[in-house]
């Protein structure tokens, strides 16, 4: 999969069109990706052991054809890899062919 956690990424189709923010989880498996702030959803939880019931802002997942990487200059661009000769490879943009910068993410705890 292109997109990792932390990457900048830009909502191309939906509700949420247009909206620019982060990932926050990344789902291979099912092509999908949560990103922050967007796809959200009210969800109702019962009231349960002397607690009320409540209703939650929650993030859903978002198809990975929703949403567009979006590099230093503010656009949206597409991304691909270049092997170096020592067989590592890199995520670049496709339109600059500047190298995608690594995201930076916050250690769980």
């Amino acid at each position: 999969m292109k997109f990792k956690v932390g990457d900048k990424v830009k909502v191309t189709s939906g509700k949420d069109k247009g909206k620019l923010s982060s990932i926050v989880k990344v789902i291979p498996k099912k092509n999908t990706v949560v990103v922050e702030g967007a796809n959200m959803y009210v969800k109702h939880v019962k009231p349960m052991g002397g607690r009320s019931g409540d209703k939650l802002s929650v993030e859903r997942a978002l198809s990975t054809a929703k949403i567009a990487l979006v590099n230093d200059k503010g656009e949206v661009d597409r991304i691909g890899y270049k092997v170096a000769k020592d067989g590592s490879k890199t995520r670049v943009f496709k339109k600059t062919g500047a190298a995608v910068p690594e995201p930076k993410t916050e250690a769980k705890k």
